[in-house]
């Protein structure tokens, strides 16, 4: 029997997952992924250690290869997960620093410097991008002005998926999607604009070439397979950003389908035949790039969601631990339990979720999260769910940015990620947004897309469709309470208030507490 590997390298898990051609799980395992704050004088400084991101994902590989009876069924394999996040290595193959986490923010000075200098329109113009201060190319300023020594040993910036790549095969390239999150790429041309590389002052050749996703690029090597325990020589194939990835298995690589994919960030999409990179798009936060699907684009809108789940979880969730272990299951049953007695509209409480700043439709790096209509009424398990509300009413902004900039209209929404697991959650999606939503039966559609474009790169499925067909199976859909609804749009309306009514405050405190650490 034939098996593709799909390495999903995300914010909190290091996973391989190995599947047949029906997209069936085999094998699979996964490391923590660690983030790591080295520096006293800047405590928010956060970075990857390379060491840890490899070693991690080649232990990981190597379980999940151990459970299969002849690991030479794995016919190729290929990497996906997080983008924005490099590391400068030389022409040894040396790293040089750490990966900078998504979460630093160190990169607050380049972030104005690049918005007085080369501007949000022409970015998105050429780019399709919108501004975040973690685009890479805000680093690669960073580093030229704070590590210039490091820069000027560096051959190549490699992505995070670029540098598993290279550590399997050797091979220094990029895809698509993941030179789309750079700021430095052309979604026309799809290659790296010399404009916007002129204008930056950012030389070409630390970048590595890039090709579309499926693309073979090489075969494990001796050292890696010892690593990782997949066989020498199996094929190394492209993959791609991890949300693009998680389109594929269940069709959001066609125009019409709208996909909503929650993890630690929350992203909705749809695919476009071209381009639209038009200024009305630009203002509401939609970012328009490559696809992984051949010949196709995306448009998406996102911002930070899981994360404040993590967050709340870690450090008022002790109780629900003690219980767990007490009385068996896990935390978060016992967290959800609390979420879902407390009423709609949690008496009043309501959260912004922007804790780690403001996205699609209001991109504000200086936004910061806030609980508000707190009183004495309000009890722990409320708190829990306005954060689940407030990460839903953030779903309805994107949807309606979507709608609006690109004119469609979705019936429905296609859900996977970690969080379609929580019942709760999807139910109340459903409720706030209005729409239904399809959570296919679909194991772990990330590396699953991953794994897919591994299958294309090798011949083993014609193209999407043909893997899409193979793989897709229906699940549970989840039809929204018309007259929760009904209460939610009213309330969405206080909700999308907060905003602007906290902006200053939050650009007051933030200057005060963030802008220097």
């Amino acid at each position: 029997m034939d098996y593709l590997a799909g390495i999903d390298l995300g914010s909190t898990s290091l996973k391989c997952v190995i599947y047949d051609l029906a997209g069936n799980v085999v094998a699979s395992s996964a490391r923590p992924t660690e983030r790591y704050n080295p520096y006293p004088l800047h405590p928010e400084w956060t970075v990857w250690q390379p060491e840890q991101i490899w070693g991690g994902t080649a232990a990981a590989i190597r379980e999940a290869v151990a459970k299969l009876d002849d690991p030479r069924h794995i016919k190729a394999v290929a990497v996906t997960g997080m983008g924005m996040d490099g590391v400068p290595v030389d022409e040894q193959g040396n790293w040089l620093y750490p990966f900078i986490s998504w979460h630093d923010p160190r990169t607050d000075a380049q972030l104005r410097w690049w918005e007085s200098h080369i501007g949000a329109d022409r970015s998105f113009r050429i780019g399709g991008n919108t501004l975040w201060r973690f685009n890479t190319a805000l680093r690669l300023l960073w580093m030229a002005e704070h590590e210039p020594g490091i820069l000027a040993c560096t051959d190549k910036w490699l992505l995070i998926e670029d540098f598993l790549n290279f550590m399997l095969c050797g091979r220094r390239a990029t895809d698509y999607t993941m030179a789309s999150c750079t700021l430095l790429f052309d979604q026309r041309k799809r290659d790296w604009s010399e404009e916007i590389l002129s204008q930056a002052g950012i030389e070409r050749r630390l970048l590595c070439d890039a090709y579309p996703s499926g693309t073979p690029l090489g075969e494990v090597t001796t050292k890696a397979a010892e690593a990782t325990g997949l066989p020498v020589g199996t094929p190394v194939v492209l993959g791609g950003h991890d949300y693009l990835c998680g389109a594929l298995p269940v069709g959001a690589f066609s125009p019409g389908v709208v996909l909503d994919i929650t993890g630690t960030w929350e992203i909705v999409l749809t695919a476009i035949p071209a381009p639209v990179l038009t200024p009305d798009v630009q203002k509401l936060g939609v970012t328009v790039e490559t696809h992984v699907a051949r010949d196709t684009y995306v448009a998406w809108g996102g911002a930070v969601a899981s994360d404040m789940l993590e967050w709340y979880r870690k450090e008022y969730g002790f109780e629900a631990q003690q219980r767990a272990g007490h009385e068996g299951g896990v935390d978060w049953d016992y967290l959800m339990a609390e979420a879902s007695a407390s009423p709609a509209g949690t008496r009043g409480a309501m959260f912004l979720p922007h804790m780690s700043a403001a996205g699609c439709p209001v991109m504000d790096v200086r936004s910061l999260g806030a609980f508000v209509g707190l009183s004495n009424f309000v009890q722990r398990g409320d708190m829990l769910r306005a954060i689940i509300e407030g990460l839903n009413y953030q779903v309805l902004d994107i949807v309606t940015a979507l709608k609006s900039s690109l004119a469609i209209s979705p019936d429905r929404l296609v859900a996977v990620g970690g969080a379609t697991r929580n019942q709760f959650w999807m139910q109340n999606k459903a409720d706030i947004v209005g729409l239904p939503i399809e959570v296919p039966e679909v194991e772990e559609a990330t590396p699953l897309g991953a794994a897919i474009l591994a299958g294309i790169g090798v011949g083993l499925y014609r193209d999407e469709q043909d893997a899409f067909g193979r793989v897709y199976k229906p699940g549970k859909l989840y039809l929204p309470d018309t007259k929760l609804s009904s209460k939610y749009a009213e309330w969405y309306q206080i909700y999308k208030q907060l905003y602007p009514a906290l902006k200053s405050v939050s650009h007051q405190i933030y200057d005060q507490f963030r802008s220097e650490a």
